[in-house]
């Protein structure tokens, strides 16, 4: 089974962007490796070392299902003006020898997300594959692959709720409203919900469906009352 690095910009993010995929992996029995890039010092009405300290511990709780995250805690908002940041994640990326890393998609809409994107891209080279996560919301995402996770929405709910500093009910409200939109986007029924991604492709990575889960099903739309296709 193949070996999944994803990486966030943010305490957070991967509750956020991908626990619902990343659950989904584990449970057909992926190895999971588990980075956050920077130290999230920024996102408060505080910040500080105070509000950094307390973020990985929120961190740590809400990934305790999948397994414990490395902290790069490179500094929160400056990721892609600080020293040597493109390197220090780099190598703990590739340190992990992954099959597949997921990341954040280059036009997403915070400045970390974006240079997190750039420096992945780079570091993946022709060395594996690169799988993006959707946008906030879906906004300029086109998605290519739909993983049905319904199943671990409540445990994806429960982990960004661990995030306390960050008021929390808005992003599971969000999510909620989002993966429920991209699951109706698949005719499924009221209760589904799904992630979608988008796969960067290049030589020698042009089809990676092999090592993603698999997608879920085909639910034609009938008009009520008619065997007519709409």
């Amino acid at each position: 089974m193949p070996h999944i690095t994803a990486i966030g910009a943010h305490p957070d993010d991967l509750e956020i962007f991908m626990f619902g995929m990343l659950s989904v992996c584990q449970a057909r029995g992926d190895t999971l490796s588990l980075i956050v890039a920077t130290d999230g010092a920024a996102g408060g009405d505080q910040p500080g070392a105070e509000l950094a300290a307390k973020r990985a511990v929120e961190t740590k709780t809400g990934l305790a299902a999948l397994g414990q995250p490395v902290m790069l805690n490179l500094p929160d908002g400056k990721l892609a003006t600080h020293d040597g940041a493109a390197a220090i994640i780099r190598d703990a990326v590739l340190d992990q020898q992954p099959d597949l890393v997921i990341t954040h998609a280059p036009e997403d809409y915070h400045p970390d997300h974006r240079a997190l994107s750039r420096y992945i891209a780079d570091a993946a080279g022709f060395r594996c594959p690169l799988l993006y996560a959707d946008s906030l919301m879906g906004t300029g995402f086109i998605p290519e692959y739909y993983v049905d996770i319904t199943s671990y929405m409540a445990a994806k709910e429960a982990a960004i709720m661990a995030h306390e500093s960050q008021e929390p009910e808005r992003f599971v409200a969000a999510t909620r409203i989002h993966n429920r939109f991209r699951a109706a986007q698949m005719n499924a029924p009221d209760g589904h919900y799904m992630e979608t991604y988008r796969h960067d492709k290049r030589f020698p990575f042009a089809d990676i469906r092999a090592i993603l889960p698999p997608p879920p099903p085909i639910r034609p739309f009938y008009i009520r009352g008619s065997d007519a296709l709409i």
